[in-house]
C-alpha cells in the first residue's frame, strides 16, 4: 500500500538522494509535498535545493514550501564544511524554474494533517525538527493525526558528529527535537549507528555513475564531494549516506533492524546539548517512544538505491 508522506528537509547532498529515492518509488510512496528548513545550509538555499532536486527528477509537479529559517531557541548552526557553500556542491546544476509555494511550510503541514484522514500521513524529517515542532506547538490537535514520524537524527553507540555527544540534526534544534520525541507520535529513528553502516565504496558509487543518466551522474558527483570530508574524519573507506535510510526504510523496512526503546533529548547541558540519550539496554522505566534502528543490510540498501535511481 502506498504511504503518503511529507519530506521535511535541508538539502544537503544526502537529503537530495533521499528525495530522489522517494520520487523513484511511487508504488510505496506518495510525496504530498516537500518542506524546507534551515540546517545544512540556510533556508534560502535549502528551499532552492529542494526544487533543483525535483527538477533533476523530472518532477516539477511536487510542491515545495519554505519553512523556519532558524531554530526555536538558539542561533542557526550550519554545515557548509561538509556540504559546500551551496549544500549541493559537487556538480553544477541549473537554477530551478519551478515556483516556490506561497504557503509557509508549517501551515502546509498543519493543513495537510487536518485535511487527510487521521493516521494516513507520515512525516519524514531529514534535517533539524524545527518545522515539525512548530507545527505541533501551533496546532496541537494535529499531533494525534500523524501516522508516524520517520526521521534521520541522533546517535548512541556512534556518539556525535557535530560535537562529541550530539548528531547534527538534533544538535541544531534540540528544543524542537524534545517536542517531537515527547509528542507521543510513533517514531522510527535512523541514527548514526545505522547510517554509518551504509558507506559509499568505489564499486557502489561507480554502479550509480554507470547508470549514465543525469541523476546517476549527479548522485555520483555529490557522493564524491562529501566522501572526501567523511573519509578523512572517520577513517572509513567511504562516506555514510545518512538521509536515504529514511526513504529506504519506507520502501523496504526489512533492510533495517532496531529496538523499541526510550529516547530523551538533552537540552540543558552545555557539554552534551543535543545528545539523544537512548535507553538501549532498558535500564530505566521511562516509556518507550522510538523504534531506534541499530543495523542495516548495507549492500541491500545500495542495490535498492541503484535500482530505483535507474528509473529517473
Amino acid at each position: 500500500m502506498t504511504r503518503k508522506i511529507i519530506i521535511d528537509t535541508d538539502p544537503g547532498q544526502d537529503d537530495a538522494v533521499a528525495i530522489l529515492l522517494a520520487l523513484a518509488s511511487p508504488e510505496e510512496i506518495e510525496v504530498l509535498g516537500i518542506t524546507a528548513v534551515a540546517g545544512n545550509v540556510p533556508l534560502a538555499l535549502t528551499q532552492k535545493n529542494a526544487r533543483i532536486v525535483c527538477e533533476l527528477a523530472g518532477r516539477r509537479d511536487i510542491r515545495v514550501f519554505a519553512g523556519c529559517e532558524k531554530p526555536l531557541a538558539h542561533a542557526l548552526v550550519t554545515a557548509e564544511h561538509v556540504h559546500g557553500k551551496t549544500g549541493l556542491d559537487g556538480i553544477a546544476l541549473p537554477e530551478p524554474t519551478m515556483p516556490l509555494q506561497d504557503t509557509h511550510a508549517v501551515e502546509f503541514i498543519i493543513d495537510t494533517l487536518r485535511q487527510e484522514p487521521p493516521g494516513t500521513v507520515t512525516l519524514c524529517p531529514l534535517g533539524p525538527l524545527t518545522n515539525i515542532a512548530t507545527a505541533f506547538r501551533t496546532a496541537p490537535e494535529i499531533v494525534g493525526r500523524v501516522q508516524e514520524i520517520v526521521l534521520m537524527g541522533g546517535a548512541y553507540f556512534e556518539v556525535g558528529n557535530i560535537t562529541p555527544a550530539a548528531e547534527f540534526n538534533i544538535y541544531v534544534d534540540p528544543e524542537a527535537a524534545g517536542i517531537v520525541f515527547g509528542s507521543g507520535v510513533p517514531l522510527t529513528v535512523m541514527p548514526l549507528d545505522v547510517t554509518h553502516k551504509v558507506l559509499t565504496t568505489r564499486p557502489r558509487i561507480e554502479a550509480i555513475r554507470d547508470l549514465d543518466t543525469e541523476v546517476g551522474h549527479a548522485v555520483a558527483a555529490w557522493t564524491d564531494f562529501f566522501e572526501r570530508f567523511d573519509m578523512e574524519k572517520y577513517g572509513h573507506d567511504g562516506a555514510p549516506l545518512h538521509d536515504p535510510c529514511v526513504t529506504a526504510w519506507l520502501v523496504r523496512p526489512g533492510l533495517f533492524s532496531g529496538r523499541h526503546i526510550n529516547v530523551e533529548i538533552e537540552t540543558a547541558s552545555p557539554l552534551t546539548r543535543g545528545m539523544t540519550v537512548a535507553d538501549w539496554w532498558g535500564i530505566t522505566d521511562r516509556p518507550k517512544n522510538a523504534m531506534f534502528m541499530g543495523d542495516v543490510d548495507a549492500q541491500g540498501f545500495y542495490d535498492l538505491l541503484t535500482g530505483r535511481l535507474a528509473r529517473l
